[in-house]
């Protein structure tokens, strides 16, 4: 087995990285949900136990959600949930909405045949499954392979990875959950994968940037509903 400059060998570091990564996922929507609020301070031991790790893979989660600009680390207290506002929400989109457009006018013109295919059997599929039995698992998984085959094709390595930590901040199944959702997916895919199809640059661009901006508010209206901002609004009461 290979080993790094610090001596561990490269699979227990990669193993490491994915509990953190677990943890920071969980932590995430823990964030987003509304389930823990800002100026919580967060325990690690509860977490630690929910997702099934020591408490070092907690630290170094919260450490990469502090990064991120969920958590903030207060000296000799621990970490505590950092604001989260409507803004930042609408921010994240707008830097996902700008790296994925730009991902698919490059694919526009770098895009293969077998690429272009695979896409429209993704999109057929989603119009089954949508007009079948929903399955909500099924839509996100779906979604999620037509945007990777989308930003694989635009042969844009770099680019991908950023867009790739801008996503990871807003958890797939919130797509899922956002009202009308899939209504955007059943109009946006197919039109986006037409552009693609005839090489227009400039249309398979915006259709992204549309596509993505499109579910905002939507977010932001779900996540009012679940209390997220409660307590701002009692005090602006």
């Amino acid at each position: 087995m290979e080993s790094t400059a610090q001596g561990l060998p490269r699979r227990v570091n990669s193993q490491r990285q994915q509990l953190s990564e677990d943890v920071a996922t969980y932590v995430r929507e823990l964030i987003i949900s509304g389930r823990v609020r800002t100026g919580e301070f967060l325990r690690t031991e509860p977490i630690a136990e929910a997702v099934g790790v020591s408490n070092t893979p907690v630290r170094e989660g919260l450490l990469l959600l502090s990064g991120e600009g969920f958590v903030e680390l207060v000296p000799r207290r621990g970490f505590m949930v950092a604001a989260f506002s409507r803004q930042d929400v609408r921010d994240l989109f707008w830097a996902q909405a700008t790296l994925a457009g730009e991902l698919a006018g490059r694919a526009a013109k770098s895009i293969t045949q077998r690429q272009l295919d695979h896409l429209a059997e993704v999109v057929a599929e989603q119009q089954r499954v949508m007009a079948g039995d929903n399955d909500s698992e099924r839509i996100v998984a779906l979604g999620h392979e037509f945007h990777r085959t989308i930003n694989l094709a635009a042969d844009s390595r770099r680019l991908a990875m950023l867009l790739g930590s801008i996503v990871k901040q807003l958890p797939n199944r919130f797509y899922g959950n956002i009202e009308g959702h899939a209504n955007e997916t059943l109009h946006f895919h197919p039109a986006i994968l037409e552009a693609l199809q005839k090489r227009r640059v400039k249309t398979a661009s915006t259709l992204m940037r549309d596509h993505i901006m499109s579910g905002a508010d939507e977010l932001i209206a779900m996540l009012e509903r679940q209390g997220m901002w409660s307590e701002e609004q009692k005090n602006t009461a």
